[in-house]
């Protein structure tokens, strides 16, 4: 009931933010030119990869705060990664490790880079989520749910900040610390500001969510661009549209736009079949710059390896897919797991590779996989 008091309460935008955001996104660097952003695929190459945490973590938190700090595991993981020509890899952070001890938190990106730059992987790094969880702590986190997707992934920063704009400068610190620190860093490859920042959670945390979330994450995604602007980084900035709402001339809706307009490379997510993944690619391709899918693979919407991943590297689109090692998520279950519960393993995996032990859920996939990375 708390949440929902609060959730009711008046929500009102700062107009001046929304000026104070476009305007700090024209310091300092800009938006890479297209010759820029070009000349970084060339140095890329063709990249494939996994949105990633590991097994041991049920979200962001439990991978970064101090106390379930992972190294040995991550190290581990990461070596199947590379073993099937895994070059990058998407990982979310947050930004309640970094407001309690900065300097650890960044000391232990840090050293996932290191583990990463290892094993030949160049990470891309996610900023915000406004997925999952609204009501994000600091501390332990609750155990999973049994056969329920991602029962504890959480959103970053929580509800209580993006509800009010007078607020969203508390994010400033954090986004201007992670990014000044590794701005010219080559083992970061890209910058993904903010995950699907207006998806209100239909079907799970939906009721908590307010109905304006989107006009909402628009000013704190401007501001977002904005900070990251005034740093500079060498590596590109991105942020993801997801709701395939670019293809009909005109029917964007305005954050889409946004995120669209000012990537320095054009990301995006899509889960459906080949069909629907050769049409909204053809959408994007009027921005004439390098274009990377970010999340992709639900095996029993078609949206599978054997199907998206060689059509993919064809048009030279990055691939990264959601899941990598079964664990503490859950994502091997369905999105509709939050309607009906899975009493024991699906017969066709949602997402994931890996099995927690390491052993490929299929080891036909892992393969092909093998053949179109050219990792033997």
């Amino acid at each position: 009931m708390k949440h929902l008091r609060f959730l009711r309460g008046a929500v009102t935008l700062a107009a001046t933010l929304l000026v104070a955001g476009t305007a700090s996104a024209q310091q300092a660097g800009g938006r890479w030119s297209v010759e820029r952003a070009a000349a970084w695929e060339r140095q890329t190459g063709w990249m494939a990869g996994s949105n990633y945490a590991p097994a041991t973590a049920i979200n962001q938190l439990e991978m970064w705060q101090a106390e379930t700090w992972d190294p040995a595991t991550i190290d581990r993981e990461l070596g199947l990664a590379e073993g099937i020509g895994f070059t990058t890899m998407r990982v979310f952070l947050h930004d309640l490790p970094y407001r309690q001890d900065p300097e650890g938190f960044l000391k232990r990106v840090d050293e996932f880079l290191t583990i990463a730059q290892r094993h030949r992987i160049r990470p891309m790094l996610v900023l915000f989520d406004a997925v999952w969880d609204p009501f994000p702590h600091a501390g332990p986190q609750r155990a999973p749910v049994p056969g329920l997707h991602n029962s504890g992934w959480v959103q970053s920063p929580g509800a209580e900040i993006v509800r009010d704009s007078m607020r969203h400068g508390e994010m400033e610190p954090y986004v201007k610390g992670v990014i000044g620190r590794f701005r010219d860093d080559p083992r970061v490859l890209a910058w993904d500001l903010f995950n699907e920042p207006d998806n209100v959670n239909g079907g799970s945390w939906g009721a908590f969510e307010p109905d304006n979330k989107p006009q909402m994450v628009l000013a704190l995604l401007r501001r977002t661009f904005g900070w990251a602007r005034e740093i500079n980084p060498s590596q590109p900035l991105t942020a993801a549209p997801w709701k395939g709402d670019w293809v009909e001339p005109g029917q964007a809706a305005p954050i889409t736009t946004y995120m669209l307009e000012n990537s320095d490379i054009i990301s995006f997510h899509s889960y459906e079949n080949l069909e629907g993944v050769r049409r909204v690619v053809n959408a994007l391709k009027r921005y004439n710059r390098p274009i990377v899918c970010t999340e992709y693979m639900a095996r029993p919407r078609g949206s599978t390896f054997e199907a998206i991943m060689p059509y993919f590297k064809e048009q030279g689109i990055d691939a990264v897919n959601w899941g990598f090692v079964s664990g503490k998520s859950q994502t091997i279950y369905p999105w509709d797991s939050w309607e009906k519960r899975y009493a024991a393993e699906p017969p066709v995996w949602f997402h994931d590779i890996f099995r927690t032990d390491g052993t490929p859920y299929r080891q036909s996939e892992v393969d092909f996989i093998r053949t179109l990375t050219g990792r033997r």
